[in-house]
């Protein structure tokens, strides 16, 4: 298992989490994922190496940017 750590930026609620967490759970291999508008971190738990792009991406998708932490 592997685990990182990211910030967003942009995310101010639960509607804004859901939809990072949509995105990032369409990419092959993630196996749990946290997300916080509050402290804008996104913890992404996968049991292969992930890309940073492939999740970075995945976020741009969701209408936010993000940084690996």
């Amino acid at each position: 298992m592997t685990t990182t750590a990211y910030t967003v930026t942009g995310m101010t609620c639960g509607h804004c989490e859901g939809s990072v967490r949509s995105e990032v759970a369409k990419i092959d291999g993630v196996t749990a994922i946290e997300v916080s508008a509050a402290s804008g971190a996104l913890v992404v738990t996968s049991d292969v190496a992930l890309d940073d792009t492939a999740v970075l991406a995945a976020v741009d998708e969701a209408g936010y940017s993000a940084t690996r932490a």
